[in-house]
């Protein structure tokens, strides 16, 4: 068999015959063959969606990861191979766990996992930035950068816990042979760590992003304010690569790529070291993406033997923060809060209410140590105990992410620059100010479990109402205020729909019973799938497909979707100790080996289930 046939062949407690180039397919099932991959589509009609999709994520696999599309985005991008491995993980649960371990064995020594894993087959001018302008070796080598691969310097929003825990749930069994949580959990954790202590720009517990491209919604108004503080690249110092494959009327603005040129510039110029730049923004969809991988992280901890009780508390508190920084009550949304504007910037994106120069209290007991006015979220007298047990030795088989072999430099270097960061005094001094933009991302922490009940029924009003029109005038919901002066349905991030986001408001939606929305929404995101060609991103209004075409995550999300009711049913389900996430398709292709479905082992440690993600329902330009 070979090992391309090994990704694509789901795993059981028992061995499945093996399947070569020459063997027929399953009775009653269809295949995808492309460079001698199968992955397989049973009992399903051939042109089906969940056919097409699959062919979509099969074109676009490299071997060990999916580019979004091989025109416009060549190499792996950070979220995308997040939201692509979830998808995946109904077609080859081995192959999403391989999406996933390609993007952190890229991992830099801080912690930080880079949004561009480049693909040195790939050459230079197809992508800017390139892999020369990042210098991710050299520039980043005090932060820990990889020598043996180059990548890009900044960050994504943190989708990869969520994912990871998605994709074991997919088949617990070849997961636990693999040892994928336990090599992943130090990973993840180191990741968590990095953006609760070295991002904390604000001082209000939330992560910062530093650059319009780390927050995935490049192009968004919410960044113009904040932006207008930069001083942009010339224009003949860089070319525009993504200009040789969308209209122009679609893309940043040169003056907008220009500032994202200097600000990358100067954060590759410093070190990468954090804290320095003119740009920092507490973003809601960033901030809710990390809690729900907080969550996450408390499952697979427990799935490892640990309490996860501490991440829990963790996540709840972060909610808190997030509610008290950028909640805007009388605006009934989220909004993004410029951690230099205001009070330490020019006041161009002041705008926000009252609480703009009060500091947040929601973390002030745990937040900070003595000794570094840095995040100690370790040293907190309720996480204790976790943490203990939580930093068992690698023999045992239990979480050991402070002690972990492979991880030690990491977390050596992450500590010393907790304790001696250049700018940890001015990080903590900052209160910023509120950008008054109507962007999707202040709908994304529907999904949170702890959003208080009347916060989450606010964002659903607004969700519908006027600006984002969700259920009414939008097939989908737009990513910018469909009344804003910015709007645009087809510039990038600007207004048009996208997949992703539409996806985490559904999840929302369920996660709060608004069962009869989320189902509405979950039929026009197959729809607009079906008819855009899975495209990248569409007009809100119409569905007309914008961007490129055979968008991985764009099919990868629509799998899942398809998949929604066996996750439905899983979700009534008492005996969270037992149960394996099943999916139509592996069900039908284990009756088709003769192969009896995978059940858990015994071992699993029961848990209470604090959102929807743990019981499997769910709740850029890019450089």
């Amino acid at each position: 068999m070979d090992s391309t046939t090994q990704l694509t062949i789901r795993r059981t407690g028992t061995t499945t015959p093996a399947r070569t180039s020459g063997s027929p397919a399953p009775p009653g099932s269809h295949e995808i063959t492309h460079s001698g991959a199968h992955v397989y589509d049973p009992d399903r009609p051939t042109g089906s969606l969940h056919l097409r999709a699959a062919r979509v994520l099969e074109g676009n696999w490299t071997g060990t990861s999916t580019v979004p599309s091989h025109g416009l985005y060549p190499h792996q991008w950070s979220w995308d191979s997040a939201f692509i491995s979830i998808g995946l993980r109904h077609l080859s649960p081995l192959r999403a766990q391989t999406e996933l371990e390609t993007l952190l064995g890229a991992q830099w020594g801080d912690g930080r996992i880079p949004h561009i894993v480049f693909n040195p087959s790939v050459p230079l001018d197809a992508y800017f930035p390139s892999p020369d302008f990042w210098r991710s070796s050299t520039a980043g080598r005090a932060a820990g950068a990889p020598r043996t691969v180059q990548t890009s310097g900044i960050v994504q929003p943190p989708v990869h816990a969520l994912a990871a825990w998605l994709v074991h749930q997919a088949d617990p069994g070849l997961s636990r042979s693999r040892s994928f949580l336990s090599r992943m959990y130090p990973r993840l954790a180191a990741w968590h760590r990095y953006l609760l202590h070295r991002r904390d720009l604000g001082g209000g517990g939330l992560a910062s992003v530093v650059h319009p491209w780390e927050q995935g919604m490049d192009n968004s108004p919410c960044w113009d304010a904040p932006l207008s503080r930069v001083t942009p690249a010339a224009p003949r110092s860089f070319r525009r690569a993504d200009l040789d494959h969308g209209s122009a009327e679609d893309r940043p603005t040169d003056l907008d790529y220009g500032r994202y040129v200097r600000l990358a510039t100067d954060y590759r110029d410093g070190g990468y070291a954090d804290g320095a730049g003119e740009f920092a923004v507490e973003d809601p969809a960033f901030n809710a993406l990390l809690i729900a991988s907080e969550h996450a992280l408390a499952a697979i901890a427990q799935e490892l033997g640990a309490a996860g009780t501490a991440r829990h508390a963790r996540a709840e508190r972060l909610t808190a923060a997030l509610v008290e920084r950028l909640w805007d009550p009388a605006e009934g949304m989220f909004f993004c809060r410029d951690v230099y504007g205001g009070d330490g910037g020019d006041g161009e994106s002041s705008g926000g209410d009252a609480r703009d120069g009060r500091r947040s209290g929601a973390l002030s007991s745990e937040r900070r140590s003595p000794e570094s006015g840095a995040l100690a979220p370790e040293r907190h007298s309720s996480e204790s105990s976790a943490h203990g047990s939580e930093r068992r030795s690698p023999e045992s088989g239990a979480l050991a992410p402070e002690r972990h072999s492979s991880e030690s430099s990491a977390h050596g270097s992450e500590r010393r620059s907790r304790q001696s960061g250049a700018h940890a005094s001015e990080q903590r001094s900052r209160a910023g100010a509120l950008i008054p933009e109507r962007s999707v991302a202040g709908l994304l922490p529907l999904i949170l479990p702890a959003l208080p009940r009347d916060i989450a029924a606010t964002l659903v009003r607004t969700a519908g109402g006027p600006h984002f029109g969700l259920g009414g005038v939008a097939r989908l919901a737009p990513s910018y205020d469909l009344t804003g002066h910015a709007f645009d349905p087809h510039r990038y991030w600007r207004g048009p729909a996208w997949f992703n986001t539409n996806w985490l408001l559904e999840r929302g939606l369920r996660l709060h019973g608004e069962h009869g929305r989320a189902e509405e929404l979950r039929a026009a995101l197959l729809e607009t799938a079906d008819t855009s060609g899975f495209a990248e991103y569409v007009d809100p209004y119409t569905g007309e497909a914008c961007g490129a075409l055979g968008f991985s995550w764009t099919a990868a999300l629509t799998l899942d979707l398809l998949h929604e009711p066996a996750r439905a049913d899983q979700a009534d389900r008492s005996d969270q100790s037992t149960h394996v996430v099943s999916h139509p398709g592996h069900r039908a292709f284990d009756k088709a080996q003769g192969t009896p479905p995978h059940t858990s082992h015994a071992s699993h440690t029961p848990h209470t289930p604090h959102s929807s993600f743990e019981t499997g329902a769910k709740g850029g330009d890019r450089g």
